[in-house]
């Protein structure tokens, strides 16, 4: 008799550290602080990644799991603004107009834990732990009999950043404290079943740079030996785990990069100043007091949309009218300076940046800033430049990072890749198709 034998099911493995740039990577992997990325990468592929524009987690996550641009999958931001109104909502999983990769092979067991932008979870074949922004944990559960396992573990959807305002200190300790609950996590729900696609995020780190940025650069801080600790912790829970897997394929990512924040740059005060931005009231507390006389206005990060006619309730932008106001807002952005230094890299038109079914509900500009300054869309600033009290790190868009472990190098990996291109690279080890 003959037996055919039986082809094995493909398998990957990802680990994704929210916001971590390919320097500090590098870094960090040749001074000894992460030695098991320091193997990885000695032996591995290891490059840097352009993020999405803008640079935020919920856009640039959405990109990665989809293989999408956010013309495709019609997340642009962490907020929005309701259809032919100037209500904010905050889009979710649920306003995700692509799939994510793992339901592509849904005859394939997954573990997805901790993904920005998968609130409220949904069924799959496998589990799923919702990443930020999430606000109850039992809908951020699938299936739900997870619940009082995670409860057991001290589980905690995100770190308390309310903290950092108060104290770096008290800041540390819940990252401390929600990251050894994560870790615990990590090994219970690898060890329940033999998962296919299991996809990891460790998104403390982007809580710690926003605000201790400071104690990577500077070698006096007196908090900088913790701010290590939190990558030596995360190196050797990596290499503790691969150490009880079998080898996959392994890729290890961030979604955006980090840097020094000098300046918070208002947009929508620069917009108020030049006359773009009228509001009905010299205080406003929303975009609904927004006047009739706007012209464009901005939502975070710095998204400019056109105030159109007909597309908002108080519209008094003509679609004729659009090319000369884009030029003149073009025009604005790029002559922006301070102390003697360009503010905006680029401000990008749509077109630029986006393409498919979702364009339409595309801001008509996005601004891309140059290194430390930070573009925000408050309505409550007094100034056009002001400085945090808080943060000391902010997000950049060029340099995130990818790593393939050594037995997967002969993959392709594009150059200067983005990341939108990493689904690619996730169909190199489970195949174009379901199987």
């Amino acid at each position: 008799m003959l037996f055919r034998r039986r082809r094995k099911k493909p398998k990957v493995l990802i680990f994704g550290l929210d916001g971590v740039p390919y320097g500090l990577i590098k870094d960090l992997s040749e001074r000894g602080v992460m030695p098991t990325f320091s193997s990885l990468i000695k032996e591995g592929v290891f490059s840097e990644m352009a993020s999405s524009i803008p640079e935020v987690s919920s856009v640039a996550w959405s990109c990665v799991i989809t293989g999408k641009n956010p013309g495709e999958h019609g997340i642009y931001g962490f907020m929005d603004l309701r259809p032919g109104s100037y209500k904010f909502y905050f889009p979710n999983f649920n306003s995700l107009k692509a799939r994510p990769f793992w339901e592509e092979w849904d005859n394939l067991r997954s573990a997805i834990i901790n993904v920005p932008g998968t609130y409220p979870a949904r069924p799959l074949n496998g589990i799923l732990i919702s990443g930020f922004v999430a606000l109850d944990l039992k809908k951020a559960t699938h299936p739900a009999d997870l619940v009082p396992k995670l409860e057991g573990l001290g589980y905690r959807i995100d770190v308390d950043s309310s903290k950092g305002h108060k104290s770096k200190e008290l800041l540390l300790n819940d990252i401390d404290e929600t990251i050894d609950a994560r870790i615990k996590a990590l090994f219970e729900l690898y060890e329940m079943e033999n998962w296919d696609i299991f996809m990891f995020v460790f998104t403390e780190t982007d809580r710690l740079m926003h605000f201790l940025w400071d104690a990577y650069e500077e070698k006096g801080s007196p908090y900088r030996d913790r701010f290590l600790e939190v990558f030596s912790k995360i190196d050797r829970t990596i290499g503790d785990f691969l150490k009880r897997v079998e080898d996959v394929p392994l890729i290890i990512l961030s979604d955006h990069g980090f840097e020094r924040l000098d300046y918070d740059v208002n947009v929508n005060f620069l917009l108020q100043e030049e006359g773009f931005l009228k509001f009905e009231r010299e205080d406003p507390k929303s975009l609904e007091e927004i006047s009739g006389d706007t012209i464009a206005f901005s939502l975070e990060p710095a998204r400019i949309y056109l105030n159109y006619t007909g597309r908002y309730p108080k519209g008094s932008v003509r679609e004729e009218e659009k090319e000369k106001i884009i030029e003149r807002l073009i025009s604005l952005f790029d002559s922006l300076e301070k102390d003697g230094k360009k503010v905006i890299k680029k401000a990008f038109r749509k077109e630029e940046l986006y393409d498919g079914p979702c364009i339409e509900s595309a801001p008509d500009l996005v601004l891309l800033s140059e290194k430390g300054f930070n573009l925000r869309s408050t309505l409550r600033a007094q100034a056009l430049f002001t400085q945090s009290d808080a943060f000391t790190g902010k997000h950049s868009q060029p340099d995130a990072f990818f790593i393939i472990k050594k037995a997967d190098r002969a993959y392709y990996v594009p150059q200067g890749m983005s990341v939108s291109e990493v689904v690619e690279v996730i169909k190199k080890f489970l195949g174009d198709r379901k199987v």
